[in-house]
């Protein structure tokens, strides 16, 4: 049964339009730094929640098409490496990056924290709308 994909192709677009609002605050007249914080806050946000969903997705593919305990227990690295194998991802790495990077999210407090990743979080968003695509063009 095919996956259905509605709250993650959501997720990518609300996270989309997070990443460029943050890069057109700056052109807003009058705007200020407290906004471009806020704006920066909900990138961030959108993107732990756009992480969580496409790791998660990956998980529920991988069950779909292999069985229900296939990807059960086993560690992120594993998981992204068994997407690879599967044609859903293209760097593992990158995507430890990101794992990593959704870790930090809980100290943003730390504005150099935070500034680090919204960078990465901007990173992951082709990335995210790849994944999308290649779940969408194998999901029997």
């Amino acid at each position: 049964m095919p996956l259905n994909l509605d709250s993650l192709r959501k997720a990518i677009d609300s996270f989309e339009r997070a990443v460029h609002a943050v890069k057109a605050t700056p052109c807003i007249p009058g705007f200020d730094e407290d906004v471009l914080n806020t704006v920066k806050a909900g990138v961030i946000q959108n993107f732990e929640f756009t992480y969580e969903l496409c790791w998660k997705f990956i998980k529920r593919w991988l069950q779909s098409n292999y069985g229900p305990s296939f990807a059960e227990g086993v560690h992120r690295r594993e998981l992204f490496r068994l997407a690879a194998e599967n044609g859903l991802l293209d760097d593992v790495e990158a995507w430890m990056d990101y794992h990593q990077a959704r870790n930090m999210t809980s100290h943003t407090y730390d504005q150099e924290v935070a500034d680090e990743v919204l960078e990465t979080a901007k990173t992951f968003l082709p990335e995210a709308r790849a994944l999308l695509e290649a779940i969408e063009r194998r999901n029997d």
